[in-house]
């Protein structure tokens, strides 16, 4: 993407954001509340209007079913099966009938995070985790290029958390998927990104590996907190805040 633009009225929610994400590879978008990290990956999904430009393989649009979007407030009604749930993944080659093809594709998503078992529970049974999981099953069974999330792991405990971003690393790699995700958890994307996008006001204020990219200074800058970073024992950041910064 280059300069990106959103607007919102008067409200400038990203400002000429420019940046590179590269397949097989894992790009995390950080930042405080507000700093657009929203706004820019629903623009890169093509669901608001925007200024600048974006390039998929050096083509100005994305091919059909290229890019698969799953959004913080994802939903799906109680009644429906799990299996059900991630065939509407489908559904931009969903007719009146279904083919083989994208039965096959649905429970080969299942199988890939490990939710096969649960194909004909009701979604509403399954824990926010294993909702989660079928989510990500959903926008898999599409077969994108492309995989734009937004906070995959809000509102999810530890564990959980741990395993979907493990897997949704794992499908990065095996399937050669160019991943944007933005997180929260700052140790989160430290631990599973390639690189870390820093936000802050709308603009790109940091980009890069999460050892170069997650400092004091910058999380002083994005953040307004003081933090201490070390190295955990698989060489990654680790990230401890301390304190609100003085003057914040």
């Amino acid at each position: 993407m280059s300069a990106v633009t959103v607007r919102y009225g008067r409200r400038e929610a990203v400002r000429g954001v420019s940046l590179v994400a590269e397949p097989g590879r894992v790009l995390a978008v950080i930042g405080a509340n507000g700093s657009g990290k929203t706004s820019l990956l629903r623009a890169a999904a093509g669901l608001v209007p925007h200024g600048g430009g974006l390039t998929w393989d050096g083509a100005a649009t994305a091919p059909s079913g290229a890019v698969g979007y799953m959004p913080q407030d994802n939903a799906a009604r109680a009644a429906l099966s799990v299996f059900e749930v991630v065939l509407l993944g489908r559904l931009r080659s969903l007719a009146w009938r279904v083919v083989a093809t994208d039965l096959a594709a649905a429970e080969a998503a299942m199988t890939e995070v490990g939710i096969a078992g649960f194909a004909d529970r009701p979604i509403g049974e399954l824990s926010g985790g294993q909702r989660q999981l079928a989510f990500l099953a959903q926008v898999l069974a599409g077969d994108p290029r492309v995989l734009l999330l937004d906070e995959p792991t809000s509102a999810l405990d530890v564990s959980h958390q741990l395993q979907v971003l493990g897997l949704l690393r794992a499908a990065t790699l095996r399937r050669g998927l160019t991943t944007i995700a933005v997180l929260h958890d700052l140790n989160a994307a430290a631990r599973f990104a390639d690189e870390v996008a820093v936000m802050r006001d709308g603009a790109l204020i940091g980009l890069g590996p999460p050892g170069a990219v997650l400092t004091a200074a910058l999380l002083r800058d994005a953040f307004n907190v003081e933090a201490a970073i070390s190295l955990g024992p698989d060489d990654r950041p680790v990230v401890v805040p301390l304190a609100v910064a003085r003057g914040g």
